[in-house]
């Protein structure tokens, strides 16, 4: 019963976002990434979830060095091919899909050009989120970065600035 009174309440508190990601699990992510970076080199993961009707649900989270040991050596998130093999195995495991990435950049959190030609995965829909300084927190929702993917190489702008309430957060999610 508790369930479908949040689900109801959800649907009219929430009605408009793309993905959510409960508080808790959002804050265990970013301090994760923050741990991981150690505040010098970039640090990331994989947001994982079921695509049902409404927005897109963050569920669970892999991260990208437990995928590939080497992923920040060069300072940049890196991840090669058998990464990719465990990441998909994983998803299968739990019949999880990937919906987004997070990952941590120096400074701002824009978008490169190295994240923007290099999607970490290019299939539409795919949601790439960048955490500003290091993943320092607390983060101000509004300094994310936020793109979803929509093929060919070509990203719509979901910044909170740009698309207000398309990334959830909140008790709601």
């Amino acid at each position: 019963m508790t369930f479908s009174i949040k689900a109801i309440i959800r649907a009219f508190a929430a009605p408009d976002h793309g993905i959510v990601c409960h508080k808790h699990l959002w804050r265990q992510v970013v301090r994760e990434i923050e741990r991981r970076g150690g505040h010098k080199t970039e640090a990331g993961a994989f947001l994982l979830g079921r695509e049902l009707s409404g927005p897109a649900r963050i569920e669970n989270v892999v991260f990208y060095d437990d995928l590939d040991p080497n992923a920040y050596s060069s300072g940049a998130c890196i991840l090669h091919s058998d990464a990719f093999a465990k990441l998909w195995a994983i998803c299968r495991a739990h019949q999880l899909t990937v919906l987004a990435d997070v990952h941590s950049h120096p400074g701002v959190g824009f978008q490169s050009h190295e994240d923007r030609t290099n999607p970490m995965v290019a299939r539409a829909g795919h949601v790439a989120i960048i955490l500003p300084d290091y993943a320092r927190w607390p983060i101000n929702q509004r300094r994310l970065g936020i793109y979803e993917y929509r093929g060919s190489h070509e990203w719509a702008d979901r910044r909170p600035v740009a698309a207000p309430g398309f990334f959830y957060t909140g008790f709601w999610s």
